[in-house]
């Protein structure tokens, strides 16, 4: 039985990169999001296909995964795509210079590309900031996270110059004394 199911995975494989090789919905080259992991496929082959991590992991796909599984190929998106930080200020922070200070942060950066369609926006009241997003375009699709790395920094930076406060968590406690004299902790966040 256990030869037969083994067989049935092997088979299953062998379709898959048949549909991979002709169908041309993937291609080596793609970067693919499969399982949360963003990688670009160096080799498609008849059983399996080889592909590389951004912590340059290789990984080796059945290629049943690929054909019956979710999977995002970001090489398929337009030119640009586009991506999102979120970031949170303290209260009583000035919105617009929040808005300005990102929007200039995203400007500084090489791999930003149509600098005209930068977005920085007042999302939401959170529990203990000010919610905002900062939209932009880029083509380093598989290095994003080292874009958005660089981006971070130049935001903290400007908003130290600018004296916008990013805030902590923070957990008001409150002890409170039964009849017998024991205290209680109760907490609020």
């Amino acid at each position: 039985m256990g030869v037969g199911l083994g067989l049935q995975a092997t088979f299953n494989n062998f379709v898959s990169g048949i549909i991979l090789l002709f169908e041309g919905s993937i291609r080596v080259g793609d970067i693919l999001e499969l399982d949360d992991d963003v990688m670009r496929i160096e080799r498609i082959g008849l059983r399996t296909s080889k592909a590389i991590n951004r912590d340059e992991i290789v990984i080796i796909i059945p290629n049943s995964l690929i054909t019956s599984n979710k999977v995002i190929n970001w090489s398929h998106q337009q030119k640009r795509t586009r991506f999102k930080i979120r970031i949170g200020v303290a209260y009583g922070s000035d919105v617009d210079l929040v808005i300005k200070v990102l929007k200039e942060s995203a400007l500084e950066h090489q791999d930003i590309t149509d600098k005209s369609s930068i977005i920085a926006r007042f999302v939401d009241f959170g529990s203990s900031s000010l919610d905002f997003d900062l939209l932009f375009f880029s083509d380093n699709v598989f290095r994003i996270e080292n874009v958005k790395s660089d981006i971070r920094k130049i935001i903290l930076q400007k908003f130290t110059e600018n004296n916008i406060t990013i805030p902590f968590p923070q957990v008001d406690m409150h002890f409170v004394s039964d009849q017998t004299g024991y205290f209680h902790k109760t907490t609020n966040a």
